[in-house]
């Protein structure tokens, strides 16, 4: 007698609806973050704005702070998934251009661009991390993986002989680092009403008159 033989079946359009699933809970849940903040906001709320069972939630992306965590790693990628900053288009771009000021137009496009997605969760989580001592943790943990790869770039900047004199690695590091923050940008375009093709071309501009040697 033959063994019964066992077949995985690996339906596209499974896969397909499992990651609109997904997707509808990760939008109904940053919205819901943003409008109503992290406190209020729960598990069975997000469920009710997807259109999915409360257990769908959990299985597709976890506990609430491990959801949240995940709305910012994937705001910061502007993919569905996380993706280390190495593998990111916009920083193999930068990577692969030679001139130094363009290098820095192409980053603080990239910063404009990922900050209209992070600064309204930012918001959610700065109000939030006081009480919520993970989220203070992740934010924390991100301003450090900022301040390394912000020292990346300005190695890059330095190699090049592009660095202002007086001007070391770490300063200028420092200062792309505090200038492409979720607070520095949260200032101008949210306090001060500043657009965002104002916010690009003046961060920008100022990160080329401040640390190049040529602006």
């Amino acid at each position: 007698m033959q063994p019964v033989k066992t077949r995985r079946y690996h339906s596209p359009r499974r896969r397909a609806a499992a990651q609109r699933t997904r997707r509808a809970i990760l939008d109904a849940a940053a919205r819901l973050f943003v409008e109503r903040g992290y406190p209020a906001t729960t598990m069975a709320a997000i469920a009710e704005a997807a259109g999915v069972a409360l257990d769908t939630v959990y299985a597709a992306v976890g506990p609430k702070p491990v959801l949240f965590r995940l709305l910012v790693e994937t705001a910061i990628s502007g993919a569905d998934e996380p993706v280390p900053a190495l593998e990111r288009d916009y920083v193999r771009e930068i990577r692969a251009e030679a001139h130094p000021g363009r290098k820095l137009e192409l980053y603080a496009r990239a910063v404009r661009r990922i900050q209209g997605r992070l600064a309204p969760l930012f918001r959610v989580l700065q109000s939030a991390a006081p009480a919520h001592p993970e989220l203070a943790a992740l934010w924390a943990e991100i301003g450090e993986r900022r301040a390394r790869n912000m020292r990346l770039l300005a190695e890059e900047l330095a190699q090049a002989g592009a660095l202002r004199e007086g001007i070391s690695i770490d300063e200028a590091a420092d200062v792309i680092w505090a200038t492409n923050s979720s607070e520095f940008y949260t200032l101008l375009v949210h306090q001060r009403d500043w657009d965002a093709d104002r916010f690009e071309h003046w961060l920008a501009t100022t990160w080329t008159r401040l640390l190049l040697r040529h602006a």
